[in-house]
């Protein structure tokens, strides 16, 4: 055999898969691994009360905020020759006492309690999110703040909120405007008395990461404490947050609409759900829709958030996903 037949192989020769034995074809390469977030997915989507919760929740804000485009009767113009109507082509929700239009304005008081609902979620978590990180990480901080949060919640929620309406109303109203100043007060009065439970929360997950393999070697190459909150335990704690999302949105729109139906809410001619509640309890007898419209709205705002929440919890559980 010459130098050239060493270098050169023979053409003849067949591919390794081939000459070895009990090879089916040729090597397969491994896919990527799959993406945290594409998991969470499919184990979502097999929650079918996650996804009708979603598809609801979906259809009512897309209706309260874009139904005003195509729906143009204005919520607040009377109309006394079309007063006490009901369900009709030109009134699907009939109209009210005053013959304004019930659809233009449920869409209307629809987007004040959806509104409200997530701008008062968005200040409890913030606050729930950092007075949790902050008594989970820093050990000093733990007693104070938890005892902080455990008064919040031995305080009456609803004698709380009505002592804030009467106190602050006047004050912002002249500052702001009556519609905004209502708006504002409303939303911290929602967000101040409802973050305790997120930071409770939490806490707890801190107090379980910052004890984890990759904080101590983070913390052991000289990662600052912000660094260490903002790269390796928030983003570990996302899970219970979103939840919380959720969750909170339902509450902030129940208690709106409690004030609202106790008339310490929006003001008449600015509609919200609770305010329609509150409006058509005089004409309970006679007209009974104008009360049921509104409470089926906030019914199921609420219970497709709920189950909305539910899946997400359980998508984002680590232990019971693929169950």
């Amino acid at each position: 055999m010459t130098d050239r037949d060493r270098l050169v192989p023979d053409e003849g020769l067949t591919p390794a898969s081939e000459a070895l034995p009990g090879a089916a074809g040729p090597l397969k390469i491994d896919k990527p691994p799959r993406s945290q977030w594409a998991d969470v997915w499919d184990q979502f989507k097999h929650h079918k009360g996650a996804m009708a919760g979603g598809i609801i929740f979906l259809v009512i804000v897309l209706t309260v905020f874009l139904g005003p485009l195509f729906w143009t009767l204005d919520p607040t113009l009377p109309n006394i020759r079309d007063r006490n109507q009901g369900m009709s082509l030109a009134h699907p929700f009939g109209t009210d006492q005053l013959g304004r239009d019930m659809f233009a304005r449920m869409m209307a008081g629809g987007r004040t309690s959806v509104a409200v609902g997530i701008a008062a979620m968005l200040l409890a978590l913030f606050l729930g999110s950092f007075v949790g990180v902050v008594a989970g990480f820093f050990r000093k901080l733990d007693s104070p703040l938890m005892r902080l949060t455990d008064l919040f919640l031995a305080l009456p929620l609803l004698p709380l909120l009505l002592v804030m309406m009467l106190l602050f109303r006047e004050p912002l109203n002249a500052t702001f405007g009556t519609e905004q100043g209502i708006f504002i007060l409303i939303v911290c009065a929602i967000g101040v008395t409802s973050w305790m439970p997120t930071a409770r929360i939490v806490r707890g997950d801190v107090l379980a990461l910052k004890e984890r393999e990759f904080v101590l070697a983070a913390r052991s190459i000289g990662t600052t404490n912000a660094k260490m909150i903002t790269r390796h335990i928030l983003p570990n704690v996302l899970s219970p947050i979103m939840v919380s999302a959720t969750l909170g949105i339902a509450n902030a729109i129940i208690t709106e609409s409690a004030l609202s139906f106790l008339g310490l809410g929006f003001p008449p001619d600015f509609p919200t759900w609770g305010r329609l509640l509150f409006d058509a309890t005089d004409y309970l007898q006679q007209y009974p829709s104008r009360v049921f419209w509104p409470g089926m709205a906030i019914s199921l705002t609420v219970l497709s958030v709920n189950y909305l929440g539910d899946g997400l919890r359980d998508a984002l559980d680590p232990r019971i996903r693929g169950r």
